[in-house]
């Protein structure tokens, strides 16, 4: 082990959470740091069954488990998870802390935590060792949480995070304008109310802003002007998606034989990540629209049943006969691989942060569909500021009907402009993590601070 740092690196349970956090500790494994990372029982279980070739990818990190406490069943509770988080983990980190202080491993130089484990951070600064958040969405959507005093303050939203005014609102004149019912906390769905998860969120800030480094998965020519809205905010992405760790389901890898067979950027690629929930009719809607489009695709659709217990959807009668020689459907897939071939013409997106950044870095268009939190910012970003994707107008129901995802993609697929700017930041991208690059630079700043 030598005298290497030794990081311990708290990721919140949850596939959008868990994978940024892995890539990121190989990066710092790469540059002579000694990573330890904390999960829970339930996740490391996951995400060993996710990995075809254990040991290869493991071998260079070392997994500490603590328990959640929770029953399968109750894992399937969001609220249930998300309030374990909250109670039962942070004895069980403390716990952990002093068993390794009190061993011959090294004492801690760092807490590396997900800036939504304010707890962690917290904990870390009362026991005297160095703390570094991971905020593990936008820059963007980082500086609107940073700057809810002002949100307050411009009577935008009152003192529990309500909007007062249902409109396009300017927050800052360097970022875009968005409806204050689009911000984080109010696009939570039925999985938690907004005031709750508004006071969490003002209870992390305190924690982020008293950390030694703020660190997100972004690069300065993409984000400039949010991240200068956050103080000590340090860009060091794209990470680099060249290894399955992070996974909780196994990957499909099919899908990447049958991507060989389609002509170069001729593919629809369509994925919502982990935890979007589409109505029947929205699925229908989206299936039709698929088939409407007579173009091949790739769709990653999981059964719903799986996420949190939802009623399962069902194909329209004659669908999947219908696209066999168009389409292929699988549960989950290697999607840093799937992105980066040759036959993927665009991605339609619930414009989660992962996937977002993914596909910027790999220079591919866009169909934006938010669904969740910090989405909606992400797929404003994605149409209106970088302008490399189109979004979906919804119906009086608010169902995207399947006449307009066809004219959409359509359309998207004609527009050289927004291939031209997906490139364009492609080619940003790869100078942000290469030698010399603002984000690599950020990455071997940290490390040899910790060295010291």
């Amino acid at each position: 082990m030598g005298d290497e740092p030794h990081v311990l690196v708290i990721p919140y349970p949850a596939q959008g959470h868990v994978m940024p956090l892995m890539r990121l500790s190989s990066c710092l494994v790469e540059r002579g740091i000694r990573i330890t990372v904390v999960i829970t029982e339930s996740i490391h279980a996951r995400l060993i069954d996710a990995l075809p070739e254990k040991r290869q990818e493991l071998a260079h990190l070392h997994l500490a488990t603590i328990s959640d406490g929770l029953t399968p069943e109750e894992r399937k509770d969001p609220i249930k998870l998300d309030n374990a988080v909250y109670s039962t983990l942070p004895a069980e980190l403390e716990k952990l802390i002093k068993t390794n202080d009190s061993s011959k491993k090294g004492k801690i130089a760092c807490v590396l935590a997900d800036d939504t484990l304010g707890w962690a951070l917290d904990l870390a600064r009362r026991m005297g060792i160095r703390q570094a958040a991971f905020f593990p969405a936008s820059a963007g959507a980082k500086a609107l949480l940073h700057h809810i005093p002002k949100l307050i303050e411009m009577g935008i939203i009152d003192e529990n995070g309500t909007p007062k005014k249902d409109e396009m609102v300017v927050w800052s004149p360097t970022m875009p304008t968005m409806k204050a019912s689009h911000f984080t906390w109010n696009c939570m769905g039925d999985f938690i109310s907004p005031e709750i998860i508004f006071q969490t969120i003002l209870r992390n800030n305190q924690h982020s802003k008293s950390a030694d480094w703020v660190f997100c998965n972004t690069f300065d020519e993409l984000e400039h002007a949010a991240i200068a809205l956050v103080p000590k905010l340090l860009p060091i992405g794209p990470l680099p998606a060249n290894n399955q760790l992070g996974n909780l389901w196994p990957e499909d890898t099919t899908c990447l034989s049958w991507l060989d067979q389609q002509a170069a950027r001729s593919v629809v690629y369509v994925a919502f990540g982990s935890i979007a929930i589409f109505s029947q009719r929205q699925f229908v809607e989206l299936a039709i629209g698929l088939e409407l489009l007579g173009r091949p695709f790739l769709w990653v659709f999981r059964s719903q049943s799986d996420l949190y217990g939802r009623p399962a959807t069902t194909y329209p009668d004659g669908f999947l006969e219908r696209v066999s020689h168009l389409g292929k459907i699988v549960s989950w897939a290697p999607q840093h691989k799937v992105l980066a071939h040759p036959s993927i013409a665009c991605f339609v997106s619930h414009c989660g942060w992962n996937s977002t950044i993914e596909g910027v870095s790999n220079g591919v268009p866009f169909i934006s569909w938010p669904y969740f939190a910090d989405q909606f910012f992400d797929g404003t970003c994605i149409t209106d500021t970088w302008r490399v994707g189109l979004g979906l107008i919804p119906d009086e129901d608010g169902i995207i009907s399947r006449n307009e995802i066809r004219k959409q993609l359509d359309q998207l697929l004609g527009d050289t402009e927004i291939r031209e700017n997906a490139l364009k930041l492609k080619e940003m991208a790869m100078k942000s993590v290469g030698k010399g690059g603002s984000s690599s630079k950020n990455l071997d700043q940290f490390s040899e601070e910790l060295k010291r």
